[in-house]
């Protein structure tokens, strides 16, 4: 259908009832704002989120609180409990398994689709990415793991981006809405001193990426994808033997 046709059709709606939007409400800014903090695992698995508690932070009224809230229930970012309270859900190994399983063969499918489409200059902001996030890494206080995250976030959604694609780019969001709390973690988990740096499979993915190598960029963005998921689950192997030796004792 040509621009033209879409625009005459639009028109041909002017006769029903449509609310215009002419601006951000309170309620949109509170589900940014909550979905901004669950990517960046702000809040922790199996924390509890209150609606009163919330509202006064955002200095706003309960109504758009328990809106966004619901949304992201609906997104599955959150649970809801009896008590009509809700929390980010618990770490268990089946969800694990499944969100990794799930954003590897999501994003790679959009990495794919990325590939061709990537220029010299989106390289070139791949690459400032990578060293800022480098060096939240390198940095000191309790704002560096946030930051990291950040960077993070923005370096796979400058790749997918490039995708155009309308029906798998909100997919990739709702998985990192629900793996975001397991990120940050991870993020704790890591041993600068033993394990590869954090931004290691970065500079690996866009070697291939530049050398348009679909298997290797795969297989990179499959290991950086699957790295904070295997340190969770290395913690809840070691923690097994503890809590049964426990249990005998």
């Amino acid at each position: 259908m040509s621009e033209q046709a879409e625009t005459a059709e639009v028109v041909s709606l002017g006769q029903r009832k449509l609310t215009p939007i002419t601006r951000e409400t309170v309620n949109d800014k509170v589900y940014a704002e909550l979905r901004r903090t669950l990517i960046q695992g702000v809040f922790a698995n199996g924390e509890t989120l209150r609606i009163a508690d919330l509202a006064e932070k955002f200095q706003t009224s309960t109504m758009p609180v328990r809106d966004a809230l619901s949304r992201l229930v609906s997104e599955q970012a959150l649970e809801a409990l009896p008590n009509r309270s809700v929390r980010v859900p618990l770490i268990t190994r089946a969800s694990l398994e499944d969100l990794s399983q799930a954003r590897c063969l999501i994003e790679g499918q959009v990495l794919l689709l990325a590939m061709p489409q990537l220029t010299d200059e989106d390289f070139a902001t791949l690459r400032a990415l990578t060293r800022e996030c480098e060096a939240a890494f390198a940095a000191k206080g309790p704002e560096r793991v946030r930051r990291a995250i950040e960077l993070n976030y923005a370096f796979h959604n400058h790749i997918y981006r490039a995708a155009g694609s309308r029906v798998l780019i909100p997919m990739i969001e709702s998985l990192w809405l629900q793996s975001g709390p397991f990120v940050h973690r991870a993020a704790f988990l890591h041993d600068e001193k033993q394990d590869p740096a954090g931004t290691h499979y970065h500079w690996e993915l866009i070697d291939a990426l530049e050398r348009r190598d679909p298997a290797a960029a795969l297989a990179a963005l499959n290991r950086d994808i699957t790295r904070a998921f295997n340190l969770i689950r290395a913690q809840l192997d070691s923690a097994e033997p503890e809590a049964e030796a426990a249990n005998d004792a």
